[in-house]
């Protein structure tokens, strides 16, 4: 019996140290993990935990074509009875500069919607040198009631694009997905007796 004990004993203590090391090798997994990436530069984002703000060293993007400047208007559709549009008609940006512009969405019915934009370009030559690096246009969106929404669209025109090319036109159709479009204005006409249809 007290040969039992003893054996259960040792294998309780190796249990413990077993367990202890698994807790401390997990425990040192970040640090180790933000020194092997820093070492081997391919975790932009271990890099830039060191740096404070206001002392960037960041160097100037030097894809970007001063040279030129391209005119990007904006331009909102919606297939439905609800308000979207840009927060502002046009911006002005150089070739390989990062530009950010919100569009403002609404629901103005009285139920829960689900609803998605598609993205369109003029000139139709201009649409592959047009990168979005952040869009609301990539995924589905459900609203609430009246509720409002600001999403943004972050791009950069690739310097390539055609030097004859000086304006682009940015346009967005937001359309009801599930196709239930044409029940919501019937339900909102009685409410609106006499406005606008």
């Amino acid at each position: 019996m007290a040969l039992v004990d003893r054996e259960n004993r040792r294998m309780v203590r190796k249990l413990v140290v077993v367990a202890a090391g698994m807790f401390a090798f997990g425990y040192a997994l970040i640090p180790i993990y933000k020194h092997v990436c820093e070492a081997l530069g391919i975790n932009i984002l271990a890099l830039g935990e060191r740096q404070v703000p206001g002392t960037s060293t960041a160097k100037p993007n030097s894809q970007v074509d001063l040279s030129r400047t391209i005119t990007v208007e904006f331009d909102a559709n919606a297939r439905g009875p609800w308000h979207f549009k840009p927060a502002q008609a046009s911006v002005r940006v150089h070739p390989g500069e990062l530009a950010t512009v919100m569009y403002e969405f609404q629901n103005v019915q009285d139920r829960k919607m689900a609803a998605q934009a598609i993205p369109s370009y003029a000139p139709r030559n201009a649409g592959p040198h047009f990168n979005k690096v952040e869009c609301f246009c990539f995924q589905q969106y459900t609203l609430e009631p009246g509720e409002k929404k600001q999403w943004p669209v972050a791009f950069v025109i690739d310097p390539k694009l055609p030097k004859d090319v000086t304006t682009i036109t940015l346009s967005y159709t937001f359309f009801e997905v599930g196709g239930k479009t044409p029940p919501a204005p019937q339900a909102a006409v009685p409410a609106k007796a006499g406005g606008a249809g």
